[in-house]
């Protein structure tokens, strides 16, 4: 089984904003896949379902992106998970909008969502899809850059984006999460 998790805030206020591109992508795997996504279950919204013979688990932490550690921790906890079968959705400032990094580990690159999984699994070392959302114009502050939502101008890169990473997410089910890095990486 594979966990699938995506990074973002709760509440409609959060919904469309650039911190919540995690979210959105999990939000698109489930709408591919038929799978619903509303069990309330370890301080997250949960839905399971099968991608091909891969069984998978949806995640949204409902703890807000700084304590997202907490809600994945439980629940990894609670399924006896190993932390090598988690796939992280999340947003990255240092990558172009409609582009993709892939990573199996390192640190949090200033991240809080993924400062807060690093300290609630007690490693470093897990699979990530980096989803672009590019830095903020300078002056910009960047809370208030992460928290707002995208551009109509921007909306063909996030559906590329979103698309991109859905792809890896399932490429990745049936492959080396090496050879998923060298084939979306690219």
């Amino acid at each position: 089984m594979k966990w699938i998790v995506g990074l973002g805030n709760p509440g409609m206020q959060y919904a469309s904003t650039r911190h919540n591109i995690g979210f959105m992508a999990v939000d698109r795997l489930a709408e591919r896949h038929q799978i619903q996504v509303r069990d309330s279950k370890c301080k997250a919204l949960v839905g399971e379902g099968r991608v091909g013979t891969e069984k998978i688990v949806l995640i949204k932490p409902m703890t807000y992106m700084n304590l997202s550690g907490e809600a994945v921790r439980a629940y990894m906890d609670y399924y006896k998970a190993d932390p090598a079968d988690l796939i992280v959705l999340y947003d990255d400032m240092d990558t172009e909008l409609g582009k993709v990094r892939l990573r199996y580990q390192g640190s949090s690159g200033g991240h809080n969502g993924i400062k807060s999984l690093i300290q609630h699994l007690g490693t470093q070392t897990f699979n990530r899809v980096r989803m672009g959302i590019s830095r903020p114009q300078p002056g910009r502050e960047i809370v208030d850059y992460v928290l707002s939502p995208f551009a109509k101008a921007e909306r063909d890169k996030l559906e590329e984006a979103i698309d991109k990473t859905c792809d890896a997410v399932e490429f990745a089910l049936t492959h080396p999460f090496d050879q998923t890095m060298a084939k979306f990486n690219g």
